[in-house]
């Protein structure tokens, strides 16, 4: 297939299974992807990553242009030398850290202003510097620079969004030239149907007059906006529809939604990729996943527990460790803890994505779906 080609292998109700081709081998969804913001998935090294079935890592834009700098990155030959991972990677735009972590931020209709988090420096992007910077990086799939709406907003702030959100997707799509890289548009609106369908309506109508002009199309497309506030069952009253509504011929992704049963649900509603920091954010607090549901490690009750942390999984932590030796590296906050615990927490969200993905070929997703409802791995949150 050529890059960028997306092949759906089936469908079950609204639940998909696709194969997506990159520069760095093909992808297949419904799929995890573990966060790397500055290069690196936290305690966890490239070679675990592929022992965990990992298919596309993330990395940031915002942390990753700070520090060490997109042109040292594109030195060393781009991320993937970088870090020594050799699947697809795909790069988020920053604009998300740039709204939720600077202080200040002064917004106008040609980009953006806001301090560096890490020496405080006065950093200007425009949509233009913002595709430089991460073709630069060289992940496989860029996103666009959007604007990232908190919750609770007023309407009219979700609207302005939404207008701005578009016009930079038009200028990003103009700007990104590299052929090995392809670019995602991000859907807004935050919990306002309308402006949600508006904003896809704006996204296709850019694309069309960009192909009707000889240039590109979007990838695929983001879901942004969502998993900032509200609860889970305020985001799936318009999920759904959303997903929905973009294009049946490329990967639909939300954004920055990471817990078990969310995934589940979602890949019902039609999406295709997730990622988030929760999985290793949690092992470093001592949290696991587990089939039993959410597993706090510093519970005295797994002081002298001698079982595998999850009877059922399969991934190393489990296979070479007990409960009670992990609670006791998790009370001494000893680093191997939260490696160990990361290590699980990744291989339970990516192995439960390859299982709903075989539920998907077998169409029986419904069934999948069900049956993970009323399973006690379902109090996850």
């Amino acid at each position: 297939m050529a890059l960028f080609d997306c092949t759906c292998d089936a469908v079950s109700g609204h639940a998909r299974a696709l194969t997506y081709t990159t520069a760095h081998g093909d992808f297949h969804t419904p799929m995890f992807m573990p966060v790397g913001t500055s290069a690196t998935v936290k305690g966890i090294t490239t070679d675990q990553l592929r022992e965990l079935g990992s298919q596309v890592v993330l990395a940031n834009t915002y942390h990753l242009a700070m520090r060490p700098g997109a042109e040292l990155v594109a030195e060393a030959g781009g991320i993937h030398r970088f870090m020594n991972y050799d699947g697809p990677m795909l790069t988020d735009s920053g604009g998300f850290q740039v709204f939720s972590l600077a202080d200040t931020v002064k917004l106008d209709q040609d980009g953006l202003t806001f301090r560096s988090i890490y020496d405080g420096a006065k950093i200007r992007w425009t949509p233009e510097e913002n595709m430089a910077i991460q073709e630069l990086i060289g992940a496989d799939i860029a996103m666009q620079l959007d604007q990232c709406t908190p919750y609770p907003a007023e309407r009219a702030f979700v609207a302005r969004a939404v207008d701005l959100s578009a016009s930079w997707a038009k200028r990003c799509l103009a700007a990104h030239k590299r052929t090995d890289q392809t670019l995602f548009g991000i859907c807004q609106g935050g919990m306002e149907l309308d402006l949600r369908l508006l904003s896809i309506e704006k996204l296709l109508s850019i694309e069309q007059e960009s192909l009707d002009a000889g240039g590109r199309r979007f990838g695929g497309f983001g879901i942004g906006g969502y998993s900032v506030g509200e609860s889970h069952e305020v985001m799936f009253e318009t999920l759904g529809t959303v997903a929905r509504a973009l294009p049946e011929d490329r990967p639909r992704y939300l954004m920055g939604v990471g817990n078990p049963t969310t995934l589940v649900r979602a890949v019902g509603e039609g999406v295709d990729m997730f990622d988030c920091v929760l999985p290793t954010r949690t092992a470093r607090m001592g949290t696991a996943f587990s089939s039993t549901g959410r597993m706090n490690l510093k519970n005295a009750k797994y002081a002298r527990d001698f079982g595998p942390l999850d009877a059922q999984c399969t991934c190393s932590t489990c296979q070479n460790h007990s409960r009670a030796y992990l609670r006791h590296l998790v009370k001494q906050n000893e680093m191997l803890g939260a490696i160990l615990l990361s290590v699980h927490n990744l291989h339970f969200l990516i192995d439960l994505m390859a299982r709903a993905r075989e539920a998907v070929l077998a169409d029986t997703y419904d069934e999948f779906l069900q049956s993970w409802m009323e399973s006690p791995a379902a109090k996850d949150y």
